[in-house]
């Protein structure tokens, strides 16, 4: 009797959701990883363990020109979950509430509640202070979901056990610890356990709602915690350390290098010991995505739910003598980026089209048949979804306050904010257009960004082009 009450239950649900003859409406599965840059498999790292995201690529379109429009965590996602640029959402540092800018913004989540979706977050999607803050809602957004999980792991119970470069800080320095664990005893592991749960229990065919569910994994973010077993797939021996290239600094202007202290005088050991944690923390990440994709194969969910994975920007490991985040150059604001959509044809594949995470929430709007509200800056990526080989934007653009600014004593002081643009060839950046210098790279032969081109004559009328281009990326963004 029950088994066949279950039964009309089901049919009944099935029908309501196609009542008008459509198809049921699409789910979401939004995933986003905290500082992670793009050594993945899937990317082309032969090193880095990543066999879930590979797997998500590919299922899905991979994105090799997607830029953050901030390379720091608060106003990234601020940015990315409102559908709006840095300077309009007033968020220009870890410390602002895009509430005080755009106090009535609908964000993301908030346009799938208003029409009829389970709308959840686990872990960090909003703004966190990593690590201090794991376990709490912290700097979140209270209007934008229905129900939150903050987990809390093993790896917030340690901060005593710690290596750090700056006693007491594990944040905004280098700090990792390698502990003998399960992956389910970590912040990442218990929320994936918990999205779960949220999978189960809020499927669509019991609920008769569709979900949009936020999974935000703190790995691999300072600390670099994760279980021995995952630190044993990184042999030191296997590390080979970006190092400084001789003069690589000396055509960058100092409002560009956001050195941090201890970092450019590291031992090769050193680098090795950091960049093994933070491969290992990228694995364990990846294993709880893994868990994920294989929960939407169980509960049948696959077929109708848009997959999205993404970091919040990017993230240097030694490149220029930089470490984590915060500059304008290629290494933090490159960002990964997946989207796989329910009956692609052209999953598997990958684009070169230029696209900026701003982009994100007109897309899921759209692969949901949503319309999108009118504030959104961004533009859809649908067309490099149905077309790979489309060359999406003539720029990306990222912003940024100079942290040389807080480090260099010549420039010490100074309120400099930087503005850059990506092409499919060139990056060109200013430094408070331009008074704390420019510059030029070209991709096409300098992938590195070992030679400013700025300042060269035979350079002028590429710089004259991009500056224009610059600017009229900078007034749409205002």
């Amino acid at each position: 009797m029950r088994n066949a009450a279950l039964t009309l239950l089901l049919v009944l649900v099935a029908c309501w959701q196609c009542a008008d003859g459509a198809d049921p409406k699409r789910n979401v599965l939004f995933i986003v990883s905290d500082d992670l840059n793009c050594d993945l498999g899937c990317y082309g790292d032969k090193l880095v363990k990543s066999p879930s995201v590979d797997r998500l690529a590919k299922q899905g379109v991979l994105f090799e020109n997607a830029y953050c429009q901030y390379p720091v965590c608060n106003p990234s996602r601020s940015s990315f979950m409102t559908g709006c640029y840095p300077d309009q959402t007033g968020v220009l540092s870890n410390g602002g509430d895009l509430r005080k800018a755009l106090p009535d913004v609908v964000t993301m989540p908030q346009l799938f509640q208003k029409h009829g979706y389970f709308v959840a977050r686990v872990g960090k999607i909003f703004h966190y202070s990593v690590p201090n803050a794991i376990g709490t809602s912290s700097a979140d957004d209270p209007a934008s979901w229905q129900l939150v999980v903050n987990p809390r792991g093993i790896d917030r119970e340690i901060h005593d056990r710690i290596h750090t470069l700056q006693k007491g800080q594990f944040g905004g320095t280098l700090s990792w610890f390698n502990i003998k664990s399960r992956d389910e005893e970590h912040t990442d592991g218990i929320g994936a356990t918990e999205a779960i749960k949220l999978l189960e229990t809020h499927h669509p065919e019991k609920t008769g709602k569709p979900f949009f569910l936020a999974v935000g994994f703190y790995r691999p973010h300072t600390p670099y915690v994760a279980p021995s077993h995952w630190f044993e797939k990184y042999p030191l021996d296997d590390i080979d350390p970006v190092l400084e290239k001789t003069g690589d600094r000396d055509d960058i202007p100092l409002a560009a290098l956001a050195d941090r202290p201890g970092q450019r005088e590291l031992t090769i050991a050193k680098r090795k010991e950091i960049i093994q944690a933070y491969y290992a923390s990228i694995s364990l990440m990846d294993a709880q995505v893994g868990r994920l994709l294989d929960t939407l194969d169980r509960l049948k969910l696959r077929n109708n739910t848009v997959v999205v994975f993404i970091s919040d920007h990017g993230y240097h490991l030694g490149h220029h003598g930089l470490w984590q985040k915060g500059d304008l150059f290629e290494g933090s604001a490159r960002v990964p980026m997946i989207v796989s959509s329910p009956g692609m044809k052209n999953a598997g594949r990958k684009t070169k089209a230029v696209t900026e995470l701003v982009d994100l929430y007109p897309t899921i709007a759209e692969l949901c048949d949503l319309p999108g509200p009118d504030h959104l800056k961004g533009s859809s990526v649908v067309p490099a979804l149905q077309a790979p080989e489309h060359p999406g934007k003539d720029a990306a653009m990222t912003v940024a306050w100079s942290r040389g600014g807080q480090m260099h004593k010549e420039i010490k002081g100074k309120q400099i904010k930087g503005y850059t643009i990506r092409t499919s060839r060139y990056r060109y950046t200013e430094w408070n257009e331009g008074e704390f210098g420019a510059e030029l790279y070209d991709y096409d032969g300098d992938p590195d960004e070992f030679t400013n081109l700025a300042g060269k004559a035979e350079h002028a009328e590429t710089v004259s082009t991009m500056k224009k281009l610059l600017q009229r990326r900078v007034n749409q963004a205002q």
